[in-house]
């Protein structure tokens, strides 16, 4: 791009709408589309164009002229530095509009789908707190503001307990407060940092590759019990086991405190080895009588509440007499799989990772389920014709893949199977239409029924009920 280009401004810009990761949609006179950051639909604002497309501008609002009536008050101080909760500045209201509309615009434009039923979008009990699951970075370089910049002030300690910047994978953002999970969510937080600053505890040098204290992860269950997980860059044994024992003693909420030694390039746990300090490890829950042991590594819904609203509507979807034979693509640790078994016949899951897979066989033995079968594989892979000529016929399918949607080849299959009913729930309907036009020769779109599990953000989950033609 130009110097030229870089330099656009484009002034008084009514922002009509809001598209794709949470941008604002607006047109300038001659009839460009302009996506905008850090604006909400209804604003009019003046805009630092940051990419020029033929068909398209994308930049970010450096001027609000006039305020959207959708316009709330953020309730975090971090709002617009940390990025995680780009809408906490738009009602709530209008935040399910905008997304029921994302998704429905979505299956008409991209799945070529005309004729189905829009069930209203079934939004978040809870707006705020409603994460049982937050992870935090350790640094030595925390970020700045432009006002502390400014202010020439010499900043001696620079140790951060946080968020990464967006864009900026060196930097953490030293968070005050957060409203996406319950207390004592803040208050562990702050009492780590407290304590390991006041002790002189090295926290992590990105760059550098160093330091000691390195990443804070906590979990809840709706019984009100924590898990609390470090991971530290290096072991000292003395230094560790003084600030575990200061926060179980600080904390009873904390049940089991749990540690990794990392001293890879990255932040994932899943090839580590977790070392048990204190309690069990792991966490229980429950969903609906179902029991679940979720440990450091697990994957379990971020929000409790809308995960189980989600799965009852998947449920209902299904409709479920009793004498089905239902596949479960993408299983995970099977948490669907399993809701739905107590009413089919014989559940069988699929997922490519063997840790999931080996939770999801631990899970049905815990819960007494003995029709489900659970398989490990690549989807695209496993997911074959040996496969379907080696497992009964399939009445219900249902599918909850990750982002990217469904392989091609995956959907071939699904075709050849032709289960009479499909319910495809889905964290991204854009691939989710693009899988809906694939089939919609052999299956009719019944309904679809948007689900806010993240208030304040532009995500939505979807849920689709296909019926053979």
């Amino acid at each position: 791009m130009s110097k030229k280009k870089k330099n656009i401004i484009l002034e008084n810009i009514k922002l009509v709408n809001a598209g794709a990761k949470g941008v604002a949609i607006g047109r300038t006179e001659e009839g460009k589309t302009v996506m905008v950051s850090g604006a909400i639909p209804g604003d009019i604002v003046n805009i630092r164009v940051k990419k020029a497309k033929s068909k398209y501008y994308e930049g970010e609002a450096i001027e609000v002229l006039e305020k959207s009536p959708y316009r709330v008050e953020p309730k975090c101080i971090h709002f617009g530095t940390c990025g995680g909760c780009k809408w906490q500045n738009m009602s709530y209201e209008k935040q399910l509009a905008f997304k029921q509309e994302e998704v429905y615009n979505n299956i008409k434009r991209i799945g070529g789908i005309e004729d189905f039923e829009t069930v209203s979008i079934l939004g978040s009990e809870e707006q705020y707190f409603y994460r049982n699951k937050m992870e935090f970075s350790f640094s030595n370089a925390r970020w700045l503001t432009q006002y502390e910049i400014s202010s020439e002030e010499n900043f001696e300690s620079k140790d951060a307990l946080g968020f990464h910047i967006p864009g900026m994978w060196s930097k953490i953002l030293d968070l005050k407060e957060c409203f996406l999970q319950e207390d004592p969510s803040n208050a562990i937080r702050l009492a780590v940092k407290e304590y390991a600053v006041e002790t002189g505890l090295d926290f992590f040098d990105v760059r550098n590759h160093e330091g000691f204290l390195r990443t804070l992860m906590m979990r809840q269950n709706s019984k009100g019990e924590w898990m609390v997980l470090f991971q530290l860059f290096r072991e000292e044994k003395e230094n560790r086991e003084k600030l575990f024992e200061f926060i179980l003693e600080k904390f009873p909420q904390i049940k089991t405190l749990v540690y990794a030694i990392n001293p890879k390039a990255n932040d994932s746990i899943y090839d580590l080895d977790i070392n048990v300090y204190s309690g069990q490890g792991y966490l229980m829950e429950e969903m609906d009588g179902l029991k679940f042991k979720i440990g450091p590594k697990s994957f379990f819904q971020t929000n409790y509440k809308q995960a189980l609203e989600l799965y009852r509507k998947t449920l209902e979807f299904a409709d479920l007499k009793g004498d089905e034979v239902v596949y479960d693509l993408y299983t995970g640790t099977g948490t669907i799989a399993q809701y739905v078994a107590r009413n089919a016949k014989q559940v069988i899951g699929i997922e490519s990772v063997q840790e999931a897979i080996d939770a999801a066989i631990e899970h049905a033995e815990l819960n007494g389920l003995t029709n489900t079968t659970f398989y490990c594989g690549d989807m695209k892979d496993i997911f074959n014709d040996d496969f379907l000529a080696n497992h009964p016929k399939a009445d219900v399918l249902i599918t909850d893949p990750p982002r990217d949607g469904m392989h091609q080849k995956v959907v071939e299959q699904i075709l050849k199977l032709s289960p009479e009913k499909v319910v495809y729930v889905s964290c991204n309907s854009a691939t989710q239409a693009r899988d809906l036009a694939l089939m919609k020769d052999h299956y009719i779109l019944v309904k679809i029924l948007p689900v806010d599990m993240f208030p304040q953000t532009h995500h939505v989950e979807n849920i689709a009920l296909l019926i053979k033609k």
